[in-house]
């Protein structure tokens, strides 16, 4: 079996976060994973407050997760510049940004390494390391157009908030939970069960759960 992993997962401020506490469980949950580094910049808290209705001072791991996990570290993206993300020694697996802003994005894009976040995707991208934006935000100006084609030229990969329909999702929670084996599945930790095609012709045989073996 592989080395589990280390993994960086930043929240910024665009709506959604529960789907980032969504991917926070599934990846604490996976013996895959070793470890989980999270970054919530500030507009991020304000946002996991605002969704959450609780307050900005709350821990994001309890907001999250409903609990503290001993597998995850918590970094303040505006004072723990100096973090171990922030170094191209600390040998994680890559770097997920969701809810990723595209403020954040077009930060990232042009370098501007102020914050623990755009620092930690800058070593991912130097690295040559995986880095996954899921950005969430609509319509796109065509600021936002090449701020994503330049991320993608530099070896990030553009991974939008959206869902899928053709699985017959009955609510929010089956929505998340598939967007999140989904992206897991991108990244190389398939869940043992999600929605995959299977008929073209779209009848009902296409929408059944199948079973995927689990794997790196």
């Amino acid at each position: 079996m592989p080395e589990p992993r280390r993994v960086i997962l930043a929240v910024t401020g665009a709506g959604g976060t529960r789907l980032a506490g969504s991917l926070l469980s599934a990846l604490v949950a996976d013996e895959r994973v070793s470890h989980v580094d999270l970054l919530v910049s500030a507009n991020g808290r304000r946002l996991m407050a605002h969704e959450h209705g609780a307050s900005e001072r709350d821990d994001p791991v309890g907001l999250l997760l409903g609990q503290r996990s001993e597998k995850v570290s918590v970094w303040d993206p505006e004072t723990d510049v100096a973090a171990p993300p922030s170094s191209g020694s600390y040998r994680s697996w890559g770097m997920l940004v969701l809810p990723c802003a595209m403020g954040a994005a077009g930060r990232i894009a042009h370098g501007l390494a102020n914050t623990l976040i755009e620092r930690a995707a800058d070593v991912c991208l130097k690295e040559r390391r995986p880095l996954v934006l899921c950005t969430r935000e609509t319509p796109l100006n065509l600021i936002h157009l090449r701020n994503l084609v330049q991320l993608t030229e530099a070896g990030a990969v553009v991974y939008p908030m959206i869902p899928t329909y053709y699985n017959v999702p009955q609510d929010l929670q089956q929505m998340d939970e598939e967007f999140v084996s989904r992206l897991l599945g991108f990244i190389g930790l398939d869940r043992t069960e999600y929605y995959e095609w299977k008929d073209p012709g779209g009848t009902a045989a296409s929408r059944d759960r199948v079973q995927r073996s689990g794997g790196m």
